[in-house]
C-alpha cells in the first residue's frame, strides 16, 4: 500500500521548481529564474509528481498546463513560499525586525495616526506597521490582526479595550455655504449627509435645543467621504472635528457651533486571547503617550465657535 509522502520528505528545490513552472507555465523561463537548466526542473518536477504518485501539469506542445492536482497544489505551495521569503527579508544585518499589524477605521488612520507614523518609525526602527484601513468594521482573529483600532462603546466581545480619544461630532461645511448658516435652524434647509447611524442628526438637533426637521440626504459609509462631499459644498456633515483638524485649519472646512455630541470614541483593542509581543507593547505603549499629548495641546489651542444660539 503507497504512503502519502510528508513534507520532510519531499525536495524543497522540487517544490521551488514546480511553483516557478506553474507560475510561469514554462519549466525554461522557470529554469531562468532559478537559475538552472530546463532539463533541471523538468527532472525535479517529474521526481516531485513520481513522489506524490500523481502529475501536476500536462505537457503540452507549447508550454504547460496545471492538472487538476497541480492547482490544488499551487497555492499552498505558493503561500509557504511567500511567507518563508517574507520572514528571511526581516533578517537585516543580524537583526530581525518585528512587526505590529493594525486595522484601524480609516477617519482616524488618516486623520490622526498616519501624521504621526514617523516618530514611531524613529523611535522603533526594528519594528514595522502594518495598516490595513477599515469602516469600523473589522475581525481581529479572521484578519491577523494583532490591534485594531475602532469607533464605539468599547464594548466588543472576547476583546481587551484601551480608550483613546473623545470623537464628539459636530457639523462641517464648505466655507461659501457656512456664511449662510448662523443657527442650528438654518441647518433645516440645507442638506445634511448622513452616517449609517440613523439618529445622529436627531441627537445633534436635540442637543442643540433646536426643533428636529426632516432629515433628508446621501447615506455614506465612511466619514472620509463625507467630509470629501462636504468639502465640495454637497451639503453639511456630521463629522468628528479633530480628526478633519487639517482641514479645518486650511479652510476646507469650517465647524459651524460649539454643539457636540457623543456617541463612542475610538478605542485600541485585541484579543484577550493574544499575549502581547515586545512589538504590541512598544506600539501601544507609544500610541497611549501620543495621544495623551495631542489630547493636551487640543485643549490648548482649540478656539472658541458659534454656541448653538448662533452667537
Amino acid at each position: 500500500m503507497s504512503r502519502t509522502p510528508r513534507l520532510s520528505q519531499l525536495p524543497l528545490n522540487a517544490l521551488r521548481a514546480f511553483e516557478a513552472s506553474a507560475r510561469h507555465l514554462s519549466f525554461t523561463r522557470a529554469g531562468l529564474e532559478l537559475r538552472v537548466t530546463q532539463a533541471a526542473v523538468s527532472q525535479q518536477v517529474k521526481g516531485l509528481e513520481q513522489s506524490l504518485g500523481t502529475e501536476l501539469f500536462r505537457r503540452l506542445p507549447r508550454g504547460l498546463a496545471l492538472t487538476d492536482e497541480g492547482q490544488a497544489l499551487l497555492p499552498a505551495v505558493a503561500e509557504t513560499f511567500g511567507r518563508l521569503n517574507e520572514t528571511l527579508e526581516r533578517f537585516k544585518d543580524g537583526d530581525f525586525t518585528h512587526y505590529v499589524t493594525v486595522g484601524v477605521v480609516g477617519t482616524f488612520a488618516t486623520g490622526w495616526l498616519l501624521p504621526r507614523l514617523g516618530s514611531f518609525a524613529r523611535a522603533h526602527p526594528r519594528i514595522d506597521v502594518r495598516l490595513l484601513t477599515n469602516n469600523n468594521r473589522v475581525d481581529l482573529a479572521g484578519e491577523g490582526l494583532d490591534y485594531a483600532i475602532r469607533f464605539g462603546d468599547g464594548s466588543w466581545h472576547a476583546t481587551e479595550t484601551t480608550h483613546l480619544l473623545a470623537a464628539p461630532l459636530t457639523p462641517l461645511c464648505a466655507p461659501a455655504l457656512a456664511e449662510k448658516l448662523r443657527r442650528p435652524a438654518d441647518l433645516k434647509r440645507e442638506m445634511l449627509l448622513r452616517s449609517y447611524r440613523p439618529d445622529e442628526w436627531i441627537r445633534w438637533f436635540e442637543a442643540a435645543k433646536c426643533a428636529v426637521p426632516r432629515i433628508k440626504g446621501p447615506i455614506f459609509d465612511s466619514s472620509i467621504t463625507m467630509a470629501q462631499a462636504a468639502m465640495q459644498g454637497a451639503g453639511v456633515g456630521l463629522l468628528p472635528a479633530m480628526m478633519f483638524a487639517e482641514d479645518i485649519r486650511r479652510k476646507r472646512l469650517m465647524q459651524l457651533f460649539d454643539t457636540e455630541i457623543a456617541l463612542g470614541a475610538y478605542w485600541l483593542t485585541s484579543l484577550r486571547s493574544k499575549r502581547p509581543t515586545p512589538a504590541m507593547q512598544s506600539f501601544k505603549a507609544w500610541l497611549v503617550e501620543e495621544v495623551a499629548k495631542s489630547t493636551s495641546d487640543r485643549a490648548a489651542t482649540r478656539p472658541r465657535r458659534r454656541d448653538a444660539s448662533g452667537s
